[in-house]
């Protein structure tokens, strides 16, 4: 086969729809081997602001991980619908949120600003009455589609006697 029919590694991404980016949200100093570590304080490969638009263009993230990160943002609509707009179709969002319906997880850090239950992705997927029903409603402005892959907890225990529930979510994206 002559050279020129040869195709690059990025010919073959850009071909798929891929891009190659994988980001973990809130790393801060937590480094994924194949990840680009993003939290608004150093030392973080990107340091971003994820309360505004998030600094990738449309499509262009395969995979994000999200641990420990978006009880931590205001705006639920928001922090979905920008993490719907960056990942590429077929993109993969890996959640870990502390459950806000048991445990103590979601009140115990002083941090956290916004609650999440099992209940709370029902709003962003795709052929669920209250997705269908607030689609592109100016009030509700979800705009994001996705598809539940998996949903799981596990729990920990605290020292005090209190137990915390985490919630591990995968989402896809769909476009």
């Amino acid at each position: 086969m002559p050279l020129s029919t040869l195709e690059t590694p990025a010919q073959k991404i850009e071909q798929s729809g891929r891009s190659g980016l994988r980001i973990n949200l809130g790393a801060n100093d937590r480094r994924i081997d194949g990840f680009l570590s993003v939290d608004i304080v150093p030392p973080a490969d990107v340091i971003a602001d994820l309360t505004k638009p998030w600094p990738w263009p449309d499509s262009s993230v395969d995979e994000i991980l999200a641990f420990d990160v978006i009880e931590h943002l205001p705006d639920k609509r928001h922090t979905l619908n920008e993490m719907w707009r960056v990942l590429v179709p077929g993109g993969i969002a890996r959640i870990q949120v502390p459950d806000s319906s048991e445990g103590d997880g979601a009140d115990c850090d002083p941090t956290h600003i916004s609650r999440w239950n099992r209940s709370s992705f029902e709003y962003v997927e795709k052929g669920t009455f209250e997705r269908d029903r607030f689609r592109n409603s100016a009030y509700y402005g979800i705009n994001a589609d996705f598809r539940v892959v998996s949903m799981g907890n596990s729990r920990h225990e605290r020292r005090r006697g209190g137990y915390v529930i985490e919630l591990q979510v995968v989402l896809e994206a769909l476009k």
